[in-house]
């Protein structure tokens, strides 16, 4: 675009120049920028110079303020010699207890595999040594059931200067989970979730498309540390799995993927826009959505997520509000999100036929499927008056009176009162 004149017009596959002269030369100056950190990187690499920190960049920047870490010197290099002392060891399957190097037993005993230099230092047979014993409270179950049939499992051994202890965590990889067949999904209805960059807004839908209860919405913070986002997003998901599971159901989520949106070439003045796209935390509410979901056995259903919360709005949004209850975009636009997975159009209802509003041509409501029953016969017949304007014996009275009017009769004929029809 920099080589563009200023204010050309684009087309849809390519973009055209920038709206102002001031613009041009911030993105000039930023290119210049990215050309200079290249070279230097470059030259770095060429001379083979790696810059790294260790112990990392954040222990490093509490060196420098150690009032406002409120640590002193002392404690800040234990604390630093501490993140650079672990032992780690990646499992491999068909090994005994699912890692070699570092085995733990069912029991709960630590060994380590030590390296032929140090075998002289071995208390216990094949040159293994013996550290502790260990017990895991979180997960117990399926970390026994991996080591008891030689799967793998990662073991990590680290040191908390804060606590002054020594812990063992163990990690593994859960298997693809096999795909079900939608219609198997789709049994007797889901809960739609819309992603936000505060909140899940989620409804329940039966197999018909419509919302059935209260809409839910379930909060999480993004401020803070790595660890407290992460924290928030798995506290967030878990109230939605259990309710999910608590009523046997499907999710539906949006596939949504910002990797194009977040460019300032695509929208560079909307820097609001930017920062909250750039905040959701769709790869990782995705990722820890599968995961947790494939532990309780409940199905995930991508759906595209192209104009649901425009068309929600459109057609759900003004249906669904009343005095006791206010829905928002994002709950319309869950429940467009839930059509979409089950199948359903959005919209409540499908346009008239072209001849006439009566059903000549087909039928007319989008719930209904093609196999249901009753849906082409006519309306029930309810007694009573149609309109306000008819007395409510007005009906009765017709319906239960028998005309005696005969047309071209005879003068002299005798006229007979015929008897009142009783109806009830």
């Amino acid at each position: 675009r920099l080589s563009l004149p200023v204010g050309e017009k684009g087309t849809k596959r390519a973009p055209g120049g920038y709206r102002s002269r001031q613009e041009w030369f911030q993105k000039s100056r930023r290119l210049r920028l990215l050309k200079d950190r290249l070279e230097r990187k470059r030259a770095d690499h060429d001379r083979g110079r790696v810059r790294v920190v260790r112990g990392g960049k954040r222990q490093l920047h509490t060196r420098h303020h150690l009032d406002a870490a409120q640590l002193t010197e002392h404690a800040w290099r234990r604390r630093w010699e501490a993140e650079r002392s672990f032992l780690q060891a990646d499992g491999e399957s068909g090994k005994r207890f699912g890692n070699e190097t570092i085995r733990v037993t069912p029991d709960g005993e630590v060994s380590l595999k030590l390296p032929a230099p140090l075998a002289h230092l071995a208390n216990a047979p094949h040159g293994r040594y013996v550290l502790a014993t260990v017990i895991f409270h979180h997960r117990r179950e399926e970390w026994a059931d991996r080591i008891t049939t030689n799967r793998s499992v990662a073991y990590r051994i680290h040191y908390d200067t804060d606590r002054s202890r020594w812990y063992l965590t163990a990690s593994w990889t859960i298997p693809p989970v096999k795909t079900v067949p939608l219609s198997h999904a789709r049994a007797g209805g889901l809960i739609s979730v819309d992603t936000n960059a505060d909140h899940l807004a989620a409804w329940r839908l039966d197999e018909h498309g419509n919302p059935v209860g209260e809409p839910r919405r379930f909060f999480y913070d993004l401020s803070g540390s790595a660890y407290r986002r992460d924290t928030q997003v798995r506290h967030a998901l878990i109230r939605l799995l259990h309710w999910a599971k608590r009523h046997g159901l499907s999710i539906a989520i949006e596939d949504l993927d910002f990797a194009a949106e977040k460019t300032r070439e695509k929208h560079g003045r909307q820097k609001r826009f930017r920062r909250l796209i750039s905040g959701m935390p769709v790869s990782k509410l995705r990722a820890r959505l599968v995961s947790m979901a494939a532990e309780l056995g409940i199905t995930i259903i991508a759906v595209g997520p192209a104009y649901t919360s425009r068309w929600g709005a459109q057609h759900w949004l003004g249906p669904l509000t009343h005095t006791t209850r206010k829905t928002t975009r994002h709950d319309a636009a869950s429940i467009a999100i839930g059509r979409r997975a089950l199948g359903h159009r959005i919209r409540r209802r499908t346009a008239p036929p072209p001849h006439d509003q009566s059903d000549r041509v087909g039928h007319r409501t989008a719930q209904a499927g093609h196999g249901t029953p009753g849906r082409e016969e006519t309306r029930p017949r309810i007694p009573g008056p149609r309109t306000r304007s008819v007395s409510p014996d007005a009906a009765r009275t017709r319906a239960t009176s028998a005309s005696t009017t005969v047309r071209d009769a005879p003068v002299d004929q005798d006229w007979v009162q015929d008897p009142l029809l009783h109806t009830d």
